[in-house]
């Protein structure tokens, strides 16, 4: 089934998606007529090719993401540093959970793809099960562990017969995404199925 993805701040960047594949790239009005047929998703903001983000091993690996049950105790934060460590060793199987939990998060800021070198089989896991690409990280990181790093690195534009992975953000342009941070995702798609969808 075909599917129509149109950002309202960018309808000249609309996305055709069959299956996992992007089928086109273009003016929503032209993509609407060659395929009338098609199921539309109408979303706020801008679309983008998504966010690749370059730290993978520090928020799956090092940084626990409490469950929700956890609340009262750990609050709903992830939590890093010794005290993570601590979690872990006190109960290493906690470290698959957590690691889903956090690939839930990635996706809820619009990453698509992450990198660095991930050690442990929950995490692997995790981000293969999510569909969620590897790229390369950078020789240096600008600054600490975040799901909205500073800055933010957009993957290459959207090409017919590439895969269907982009991100849409509720914002004006890619300045105020820039200002605003990944927070601002709304929508999150990998494979061609909504993985994360905000409203």
């Amino acid at each position: 089934m075909l599917t129509l993805h149109l950002a309202e701040r960018s309808p000249e960047a609309s996305v055709l998606v069959d299956g996992a594949s992007i089928a086109a790239v273009g003016p929503y009005e032209e993509l609407a007529a060659a395929e009338p047929r098609a199921r539309v998703r109408r979303w706020p903001g801008i679309l983008t090719p998504g966010l690749l983000n370059p730290y993978g091993p520090e928020l799956l690996e090092a940084t626990y993401h409490p469950d929700p049950r956890e609340a009262d105790v750990l609050g709903t934060e992830p939590i890093g540093g010794a005290r993570a460590r601590e979690i872990f060793r006190a109960d290493p199987a906690r470290l698959g959970a957590s690691a889903r939990r956090g690939v839930q998060r990635m996706l809820a800021h619009g990453t698509v793809a992450v990198a660095g070198e991930l050690r442990s089989r929950a995490a692997v896991d995790a981000v293969r099960r999510a569909g969620l690409a590897m790229g390369q990280r950078p020789d240096r990181l600008p600054g600490p562990a975040a799901l909205s790093p500073t800055p933010l690195i957009l993957l290459p534009r959207l090409v017919p017969d590439g895969p269907a992975r982009f991100a849409v953000f509720d914002v004006t342009d890619r300045a105020e995404l820039v200002r605003r941070g990944a927070g601002t995702c709304v929508a999150t798609v990998i494979g061609g199925r909504l993985v994360y969808r905000g409203r």
